[in-house]
């Protein structure tokens, strides 16, 4: 269902496209017109069967978007994460970050076994370039992406404010702790049908804790009757999962999905029930990254009032 996929992925950024020209204040910069360009040369290099291009297509795609989508955010806001001051740093920490993080996922996958990569280097040291430059994009391509939806205001209306009570939040952690721990606990070949639990697991469990230590959290938005990063994150992951796998259908190193369900029904390499998981993996990016970046000292709460 190639041809599918394609249609949605265009229908997914058609829509992005015309609010970025109805939202749009200003030109966009010059990064991102490179970027841009250097995205429609490497399309037309992989076609043409480049060996290097088509070996490290992934990496390069998204490197290309990442300019795009903070370029778009400037285009409209004044501002962006690479143009703010020290935004180059900033945003090399977030790329730095985001190798370990995804490292999380592929751990589980060794017990997991859901997703395997063919077609990579055979020399070592290219391998793992091309792993920890592919790597280095998720996260930012989320937050990125994320910036952009929250720069349109789809999401931007304060609402009831929705908070929960400490046990509420106590009971999320807990079912965080077993969504994570179950798929490692049970044998392989009932394990390997519970990644969706991943996928949600460090959500639950990392959240409140974040929202305790009065650190960025979904919870603290929601108490404050702020829906604008949960919205902009679901978006983000649909927009972004769709992406990746019209990127990878074609680049030469690639992933294919090998988990034992809905194989009959794939949408590029992914079934096509798979693509429900990227919105809360978006969730999982932004709640991991906080955690992460607290413990290293880069993100800190405020002080106390």
């Amino acid at each position: 269902m190639v041809k599918l996929g394609v249609v949605i992925t265009a229908a997914t950024i058609a829509v992005l496209v015309a609010e970025f020209l109805r939202h749009r204040r200003r030109g966009l910069p010059d990064y991102g017109w490179l970027g841009l360009a250097t995205l429609v040369v490497a399309e037309a290099m992989l076609f043409r069967k480049v060996e290097l291009v088509a070996l490290y297509f992934t990496p390069i795609a998204w490197s290309c978007y990442l300019l795009v989508a903070d370029a778009a955010v400037f285009a409209i806001e004044g501002r962006s994460r690479f143009t703010m001051a020290g935004g180059a740093r900033a945003f090399g920490k977030l790329a730095l970050l985001s190798i370990p993080l995804w490292l999380v996922f592929e751990a589980y996958n060794v017990r997991l076994v859901n997703w395997t990569y063919v077609g990579l280097p055979q020399n070592f040291f290219a391998r793992w370039f091309g792993y920890a430059w592919a790597f280095a994009t998720i996260t930012p391509a989320i937050f990125l992406t994320a910036d952009l939806v929250q720069a349109f205001g789809w999401f931007r209306q304060r609402r009831e404010p929705l908070k929960f009570s400490p046990a509420f939040e106590n009971a999320m952690i807990v079912a965080g702790a077993l969504l994570l721990a179950i798929p490692l606990v049970l044998p392989r070949e009932l394990a390997s049908y519970l990644f969706g639990m991943v996928w949600l697991g460090f959500v639950f469990l990392l959240d409140p804790v974040n929202h305790r230590l009065r650190l960025p959290s979904l919870l603290g938005d929601f108490a404050q009757g702020r829906y604008d990063r949960f919205g902009a994150l679901l978006v983000s992951g649909w927009t972004c999962g769709w992406l990746w796998e019209f990127w990878n259908n074609w680049a030469g190193a690639k992933w294919h999905y090998i988990f034992p369900m809905f194989q009959q029904w794939k949408i590029f390499e992914m079934p096509a029930p798979g693509f429900l998981g990227f919105p809360p993996f978006a969730l999982e990016c932004f709640t991991m990254y906080v955690t992460a970046a607290w413990l290293l000292g880069w993100v800190k709460p405020p002080a106390k009032q």
